[in-house]
């Protein structure tokens, strides 16, 4: 078993890791108790943990606690930032914010990772950089990859330099909005990395401030509409000619509605029609039934086998460790027992 004291944390992997809540902490601790030891493995390059920083915590609470260390090969930091965000998109449930941050800080690693430093006079030349991939191609990557669009990538990028920009000004920014504490628009986080540094800390205290409810409207007392009474026809034996210049006696008042209808057209529709009219706006709701939902079911299937497979891949001791390999098939069987359970009743 590896010295603790020999892992460090780096604060910008760490700051990709979403953070657990006080209860998903204190759960996680209280399983690891339970089983006498951490089973997944804290994941290290060149000593620095690059996924396992809560068990990590833990261990150091609880040194007793046998732990295992798995350590990974990366090409560079930008690989490793890489593989940390991808780590999480594949096997945490995670806000709408969580998401956007780790796919803007993939987007902006694998940029870095594929296109090196674009900006010195060296690399302006073009001399470096024939071989490189370019940043259209890599934002179609990391697209694909999530299942979002080329835009939501790049608006990715933009919040999540933004983010960095806001913690770097007010520290535990990052956190706070990342969990939800606070609720600050995507543009507004964004806009962090455009201001001046010295006006980004009065910025973000600005930003992060509770949202004051739009104040409602007083809704006046809705009063019944007497219903249109149609103008009458033309009587068949009277000519235009003939036709009275007044108005007719029942033509509808200004005040009251007017169905829609062409020029010099008189109003065709009777009391019945508009109680029609009015009673086919309204329409009951309709509950969501099993049909609807079975994308419920298949979607969690779908989460589990992927889950799964994700653990398996990067954590190959699972699979080869004794006491690893029983954890995993008390989990089967109880799989098993459930699904035989609601089969039982189908």
């Amino acid at each position: 078993m590896m010295n603790l004291n020999a892992l460090k944390i780096d604060p910008e992997f760490q700051g990709k890791i979403p953070p657990l809540t006080f209860e998903e902490l204190n759960q996680l601790e209280a399983n690891i108790l339970r089983d006498g030891r951490i089973i997944n493995p804290i994941i290290v390059w060149r000593g620095l943990i690059v996924d396992g920083h809560n068990r990590f915590t833990i261990a150091k609470k609880h040194p007793e606690i046998p732990f295992t260390v798995h350590e990974k090969e990366f090409a560079s930091r930008y690989e490793a930032i890489i593989w940390i965000c991808k780590n999480q998109l594949g096997r945490r449930n995670l806000t709408p914010e969580q998401k956007k941050y780790l796919i803007g800080k993939q987007y902006e690693a694998e940029k870095c990772a594929n296109g090196g430093d674009r900006r010195s006079p060296v690399a302006k030349s073009g001399a470096a950089t024939r071989h490189l991939i370019g940043g259209e191609k890599t934002c179609m990557k990391v697209a694909a990859e999530n299942n979002v669009g080329k835009t939501f990538v790049k608006d990715a990028e933009h919040f999540a330099r933004g983010l960095d920009a806001a913690e770097e000004a007010v520290p535990g920014t990052r956190q706070k909005v990342l969990s939800g504490e606070v609720k600050p628009t995507a543009a507004e986080i964004a806009s962090v990395a455009r201001a001046p540094p010295e006006e980004r800390p009065a910025l973000v205290a600005e930003i992060c401030k509770p949202k004051k409810p739009k104040p409602q409207k007083p809704t006046a007392p809705k009063q019944k509409t007497p219903p249109a009474v149609a103008a009458p026809l033309p009587d068949a034996s009277t000519s235009d000619e003939e036709a009275p210049d007044e108005e007719p006696t029942y033509a509808p008042a200004p005040s009251e509605p007017v169905f829609p209808q062409k020029e010099n057209e008189p109003l065709k529709v009777d009391r019945q029609q508009i109680l029609e009219i009015a009673n086919n706006r309204y329409h009951a709701k309709q509950l969501a039934d099993g049909a609807a939902m079975l994308c419920e079911v298949s979607g969690a299937v779908n989460a589990m086998i992927r889950r799964w497979e994700s653990v398996f891949r990067d954590y190959p001791d699972i699979l080869t460790n004794t006491e690893n390999r029983n954890a995993v098939k008390r989990n089967i069987q109880k799989v098993k027992d459930y699904l035989q359970k609601l089969e039982d009743t189908l």
